[in-house]
């Protein structure tokens, strides 16, 4: 055994007090179980073993990615596990106890500054930029996340840890896209079990280009990139699900005072969305969704800082 084998058989937990009234079932996945704090994990162990697997990754390469911080930690958790240096491109508009995780497992830090903060199209863009140019040294091998199929294969098996735990009785599966991988992961396996299952895609409401608005600027880190990610499957989309930052950060406090879930901020979008899914469901359906990350890694955002008993 060693700390990869530590990967996924996270827990699930029904929600009970945020839930409204003839309110379906609302089912969360405890992804912060994963060495990390992050689901990200599950993809990360993914698309390094399959690089591993067919030689695109040798001993003694670099790893290269750009990664809002979840995404970091974890290649950094692999990559240290398996002997890899590894070359992280993220920004200030991410948490600053990302970037210091990244740091501490091992990860070598290119900093892109942001406009106040904020996510948007053009930082993306300047972060996918910035690890193109480091990918072009020698013996390095570049992720790519937003067009790496290899990480929907990383989800799969939280697709059948779903299905297990549920003993199949689900009726809808609602989770935030940032590159789109895990809820086309999760998607795939669950409706192969049954095709009536839902698979709702959240997205903030600042940037809500999915359903056909402009893109914006948003708070919801980890997601909301200002197109469509190229890994996004619309045949498997059953609904778009636009949700603000303000009412996902409204969540993820609430699910920590009322739930004792302690969450990030994606982790309150998919709640407030999977309850307008479930309200329209009614109490005899049940509805998946996922606590993305843990909550220590906000502690310094707006999310949680210095708000007091209000």
């Amino acid at each position: 055994m060693n700390i990869l084998d530590a990967i996924g058989n996270t827990s699930i937990v029904r929600l009970r007090k945020v839930v409204p009234p003839r309110c379906a079932q609302i089912l969360a996945k405890l992804e912060w179980e994963n060495p990390t704090g992050s689901m990200k994990d599950r993809m990360a162990l993914a698309v390094i073993s399959r690089a591993e697997e067919n030689g695109r990754l040798k001993p003694g390469d670099t790893v290269v990615e750009y990664t809002g911080g979840s995404t970091g930690a974890s290649l950094a958790l692999v990559c240290a596990a398996k002997g890899y240096r590894l070359k992280i491109v993220t920004s200030d508009a991410f948490s600053q106890e990302k970037r210091d995780h990244m740091a501490a497992l091992g990860a070598e830090l290119t900093l892109v500054p942001s406009e106040g903060g904020l996510t948007t199209r053009k930082l993306i863009t300047d972060m996918i930029e910035a690890a193109r140019e480091l990918s072009r040294e020698p013996h390095t091998y570049w992720i790519d996340q937003l067009n790496n199929e290899d990480s929907i294969a990383g989800y799969q098996s939280l697709g059948e840890e779903i299905w297990s735990q549920t003993n199949g009785e689900i009726d809808a599966f609602v989770h935030s896209a940032g590159a789109a991988a895990s809820s086309r992961g999760v998607a795939t396996v669950l409706k192969r079990h049954k095709a009536s299952v839902k698979l709702v895609v959240v997205e903030p409401a600042e940037s809500s280009v999915l359903l056909g608005g402009p893109p914006g600027a948003h708070k919801i880190e980890g997601t909301g990139i200002g197109r469509t990610p190229p890994l996004f499957e619309p045949a498997l989309v059953d609904e778009v699900v636009a949700v603000s930052s303000s009412d996902a950060e409204t969540m993820a406090r609430r699910l920590a005072r009322e739930e004792a879930l302690f969450a990030g901020t994606s982790s309150g979008a998919n709640v407030v969305a999977a309850i307008r899914v479930g309200e329209r469901l009614g109490p005899g359906a049940r509805v998946v969704t996922l606590m993305v990350d843990s909550g220590l890694k906000y502690l310094s955002t707006d999310v949680y800082r210095s708000r007091g008993g209000a």
